[in-house]
């Protein structure tokens, strides 16, 4: 049995190495991993047909958010607000902070870096799927929206036909089947698997030994409460809780960040420093960390930020809004907001909170992320050593963090299942869903292998996605044209 455990971790390295890395056993096969070649390409393509847009309409953007507080049209089960805080229950989650804390310790700062190109890129995919998933979503029978890249693939690609019939069916089932995987490895396990690590680590932080088990208890439970309202009970929770708790956690890191501002500089220097491997120049090795740098930046960017993936669409689809266009130009704010603003957050407290941290053979080291410490527990520790009760902080932090981003994934499991299945499946998976969770919170010994595993997830509903909406392009920018047209009237 062991034999067997470690031959499939080992499988899933290679697998996550080679497909985000260009890697496979321990061995450069590709300069890059192709699917980060693909996500910044169609990112970079979409900016340019755009004309950069994503930073033209920025402003304009945020307005429309503000305005989404209210519904904009009469289709639709939430209102424009409530979609992008459904979205951002997504994205807001451990790819904030485990995710982040991965991200340095294994690609170095320079990773950050390649977050921020990834979430700047990747502003545009967002608008362009977001836009498509509303264009192209259906109204079924009993009034309930469904929408996201099934159906864009479905209407937009297939003239209509679903299952595996039609030129493009079968992208369609890809991506919805990727949809599930991913569900349950990202949106599922990972997050219960990190909150459970965070709550374990503040109870040995205080000398209390708290069980996993109970942990999976508590949080199975209050996912279940909210989840069987369906979208209107998720989108209501979300739309109260994310902007609360995206508030609340910037706060305290800029608080720790402008505790430790001496070392802010030093903090960016080693982010840019190591992007283009400059720190590692001397040693001969810059090819090296800059590929390492680039493929888990890009990893970890898709993973906290979803831009491109394809999930996040599936909340805009659900939107009372008359505009593809103003719902896409939403979707592009809760990109800026999970990566550049609390990624960023997180990175800069990680780098700069100075403290005494175990390191390799029973040495001390100076920062948490070159500590023997892994995903949130590096996090949590940098946060504990800059303010007395910081342990606390993160872990309330994450908590909320985890808890939304279940709740938002149990959502796009549902669209995908019923896609595949009819709408006779969505009440049984919201009861496999806690059952996910639970799992997700027993399997502690098995972090590095869940963390890799979701990057294979990731990557099977991605690949899809970003097909679909480069054969759409023309579409996505015929909408932006009418709609630049309209507003100048």
């Amino acid at each position: 049995m062991g034999n067997l455990l470690s031959g499939l971790d080992a499988l899933v390295n290679d697998v996550s190495n080679f497909i985000w890395g260009g890697e496979w056993g321990g061995q450069q096969i590709l300069p890059f991993g192709f699917l980060a070649v693909v996500l910044l390409g169609t990112g970079l393509f979409y900016m340019i047909r755009l004309g950069g847009r994503p930073l033209l309409r920025f402003i304009p953007a945020l307005k429309e958010m503000w305005a989404g507080r209210k519904a904009r049209g009469s289709e639709g089960d939430i209102t424009p607000w409530q979609a992008l805080s459904t979205a951002l229950s997504g994205q807001v989650g451990t790819g904030n902070l485990a995710g982040v804390a991965t991200a340095i310790s294994l690609g170095g700062p320079g990773a950050i870096f390649w977050m921020w190109i990834t979430a700047l890129l990747g502003m545009a995919c967002a608008f362009a799927e977001s836009s498509l998933a509303v264009k192209y979503r259906e109204t079924h029978p009993d009034g309930r929206i469904y929408g996201g890249p099934m159906f864009y693939i479905k209407n937009g690609l297939n003239k209509g036909k679903s299952g595996f019939s039609g030129a493009f069916g079968w992208l369609a089932v890809l991506f919805c089947v990727g949809a599930l995987i991913s569900a349950v490895a990202t949106g599922g396990m990972i997050q219960a698997n990190s909150i459970t690590e965070s709550v374990m680590q503040t109870g040995a932080e205080i000398g209390v030994a708290i069980p996993n088990w109970s942990v999976g208890l508590v949080l199975a439970a209050l996912v279940f409460l909210v989840i069987i309202g369906g979208i209107k009970s998720i989108g209501s929770v979300a739309g109260k809780i994310v902007p609360f708790m995206a508030l609340f956690y910037i706060l305290v890191a800029l608080m720790v960040i402008i505790m430790n501002i001496e070392h802010v500089f030093e903090a960016f220097g080693l982010i840019f420093a190591h992007a283009f491997g400059l720190q590692e120049a001397g040693a001969g090795a810059a090819g090296y960390g800059v590929m390492q740098a680039i493929r888990y930046g890009v990893a970890r960017g898709l993973f906290s930020n979803e831009a491109g993936q394809g999930s996040a669409p599936i909340a805009h689809a659900a939107a009372q809004t008359r505009s593809p266009v103003a719902q896409g130009e939403i979707a592009m704010i809760g990109v800026f907001i999970d990566t550049i603003v609390i990624c960023t957050m997180t990175a800069l407290v990680i780098l700069m909170a100075e403290g005494a941290y175990p390191g390799v053979g029973g040495a001390t080291v100076s920062y948490a992320w070159q500590s023997t410490l892994e995903a949130s527990a590096i996090t949590t520790a940098a946060f504990a050593s800059a303010i007395p009760g910081g342990q606390f902080v993160i872990t309330g932090a994450l908590a909320l963090f985890t808890f939304t981003t279940i709740i938002g994934w149990s959502y796009y499991a549902q669209q995908a299942a019923s896609y595949l299945f009819g709408d006779r499946i969505v009440l049984p998976i919201r009861y496999v869903w806690v059952l996910v969770v639970f799992g997700g919170c027993l399997a502690t010994a098995f972090t590095d292998t869940l963390w890799r595993f979701g990057d294979i997830a990731n990557a099977a509903m991605t690949f899809p996605n970003l097909i679909a909406i480069l054969c759409l392009s023309g579409v996505v920018a015929a909408m932006a044209r009418e709609a630049d047209g309209r507003a100048r009237l």
